[in-house]
């Protein structure tokens, strides 16, 4: 999931981003209002962040260009936590309003909460891996997965049409401190085939090798 993070405070910027990147978001960074609203386009971030005091343009004027495209959520900076602030964001079409100073631990938080309620598979996804919350639906219907399944299922799926060996795979998923053999990757698959049901055949074998997920057209 892509976020796109918009504050002039280099330092708070930095400490953000590699916050949420520790937690398997991907992070594009905007420090001016102007830059915002030439980055920002429809439907291409999961959740933006947007400091209330930028050059160029302020954080209002940049939430109000939002809003006229779409209705990615917006989550809102500022060192002002006066109750008129608030209200004035969330008539402008903010989802949540922090004040600073915040930790970073505290962003990350309220980014996965707000994916959590506006973020949600329907029956059109024939497979949605939702990576803040670690789920997997197929067909808008959650998938119960160990978590070494899951971890299994996004490498794979991360890496769409590319053959991947019994080793890479063991390597990566278990690490390479992992005893275990090569057996290990074949009942997981076995196992992740069979909790995928219609989708099994994704997961391709590649005889003598390994594996390689393969979307039907």
């Amino acid at each position: 999931m892509k976020i796109l993070l918009i504050e002039d405070e280099e330092k708070l910027r930095k400490i953000i981003k590699l916050y949420l990147e520790k937690e398997g978001f991907e992070v594009e960074e905007v420090s001016d209002g102007n830059e915002a609203i030439e980055k920002f386009q429809p439907s291409m971030y999961s959740v933006v962040i947007l400091d209330v005091m930028l050059p160029q343009k302020d954080g209002w004027s940049v939430l109000r260009e939002i809003r006229k495209k779409d209705d990615t959520p917006v989550i809102m900076l500022t060192a002002r936590g006066e109750d008129d602030d608030k209200i004035f964001g969330f008539e402008l079409g903010a989802d949540d309003y922090v004040v600073k100073p915040v930790s970073p631990k505290e962003i990350v938080a309220r980014v996965k909460a707000i994916l959590k309620r506006t973020k949600k598979p329907n029956s059109n996804d024939i497979l949605f891996i939702d990576k803040a919350a670690r789920e997997v639906y197929v067909k808008g219907q959650k998938i119960n997965l160990t978590q070494k399944e899951y971890e299994l299922l996004l490498y794979l799926y991360e890496r769409q049409n590319i053959a991947l060996s019994r080793e890479q795979i063991l390597n990566s998923v278990w690490g390479y401190e992992y005893y275990g053999d090569l057996r290990t990757v074949d009942t997981h698959i076995k196992n992740l085939r069979e909790k995928l049901g219609d989708l099994r055949d994704y997961i391709k074998t590649v005889r003598g090798y390994g594996y390689k997920f393969e979307v039907k057209k």
